[in-house]
């Protein structure tokens, strides 16, 4: 009976009995963000920092990622640079772009350097053909053709004809919800889901 009266009371009051789990936030922040109306730019700028943001009406596939990640509290901005800045030779910025320090502005905005860090920080999964191996809220990267590095969310949502589970992406007309899983070849897939 007290139990009961217990769980009355949190539901009366408004307190979650039981929060979602974190791929849940992540998927419904990374859904959220295909109702937004982005124009495809990566130019470079200065941001504030920490929790800095490009304009909102602009973006590119890590911005989804990013604005996704920080819906549920989570800094990439922050979280890539500190990494970065206490293990710099350990990310691709000195191979790829020749840099020698790390960038507040952009180094978060980079799938190389997104890569990395959930490679370190979270799980870095097999790539593989089977897409019962992709679960909602696992982060998905590709090699486009021309050699550009692409990124997106795995959603909790399929494609009817093919069973793939559709991706929440930006490849250039804003944030969409797509069957493109197996379109490109895959460079990497991770599962970053800490709690917020």
């Amino acid at each position: 009976m007290k139990r009961m009266v217990l769980l009355a009371g949190l539901v009366l009051f408004g307190a979650p009995i039981l929060a979602k789990p974190v791929y849940e936030q992540l998927v419904e922040a990374a859904l959220e963000r295909t109702q937004f109306e982005v124009r495809y730019d990566g130019r470079y700028m200065a941001i504030d920092y920490p929790n800095g943001d490009v304009p909102s009406e602009i973006g590119v596939c890590t911005d989804v990622i990013i604005r996704s990640y920080r819906k549920l509290g989570i800094d990439l901005q922050q979280l890539v640079h500190e990494d970065m800045r206490d293990n710099f030779e350990l990310y691709p910025s000195k191979k790829i772009w020749g840099l020698t320090s790390t960038d507040k502005n952009i180094d978060h905005r980079r799938v190389p350097n997104l890569q990395t860090f959930f490679s370190r920080h979270g799980k870095s999964l097999p790539i593989s053909n089977v897409l019962q191996h992709y679960q909602p809220g696992d982060i998905v990267s590709w090699m486009l053709p021309g050699n550009l590095p692409h990124i997106g969310i795995v959603s909790d949502q399929k494609d009817a004809e093919t069973g793939n589970p559709l991706i929440v992406h930006n490849i250039g007309a804003g944030p969409k919800l797509e069957d493109m899983l197996f379109d490109y070849d895959i460079t990497g897939h991770y599962r970053y889901l800490p709690q917020s």
